[in-house]
């Protein structure tokens, strides 16, 4: 577990107490979980399929699920149980790992990176992170160029508020564009 990030969140309380009026620690947003999710409905090939998952678990430090599509839609050549993505969800030391090399290692490798928009942020305070190339990840870097696939990494929290939410990425350290 990265002390650093956890350090962090720990000090959220102190860090934001004066702007939003907190008067106890529970009041303060933390990170409950982070989703991330590869979409594989356009790969037919099963070993390629197969690659994804193990590629996403050597990213994730932990085995994907696979999802299934619910029902059929015949104009997407889409059948009722078909595996149509993957998905993870870290809680804990895993993800307060995932969190700090994403922030500190995978944002910074992005090809044209000028930082997350504050629009990504939802009113419930939660952020989607869309990642075109896997390959900014230190465990994929090596990788065969012809097989990339993009991610999306979804960090909730408990935040009552978008402004709560943009308050404590910004404190945990993630890389927000300035707003104007």
């Amino acid at each position: 577990m990265t002390y650093h990030t956890v350090q962090k969140q720990k000090t959220v309380l102190a860090a934001l107490k004066e702007r939003f009026g907190y008067k106890n620690p529970m009041q303060a947003p933390k990170i409950t979980k982070v989703v991330v999710s590869v979409g594989v409905g356009s790969v037919s090939d099963k070993k390629k399929k197969e690659m994804i998952g193990d590629r996403l678990m050597r990213i994730t430090g932990q085995k994907p699920a696979s999802r299934v599509a619910k029902k059929s839609i015949a104009s997407f050549k889409l059948r009722a149980g078909e595996m149509v993505g993957y998905q993870i969800t870290m809680r804990g030391a895993r993800m307060w790992s995932f969190l700090d090399k994403l922030i500190h290692v995978a944002l910074p490798r992005t090809r044209d990176f000028r930082g997350l928009k504050t629009s990504a942020i939802d009113e419930m305070g939660n952020i989607t992170i869309a990642i075109r190339e896997h390959s900014v990840f230190p465990e994929t870097a090596d990788e065969d160029v012809r097989d990339i696939f993009g991610l999306a990494i979804t960090i909730t929290t408990t935040a009552k508020s978008k402004a709560e939410a943009e308050a404590l990425f910004r404190h945990i350290g993630l890389p927000l564009q300035e707003t104007a």
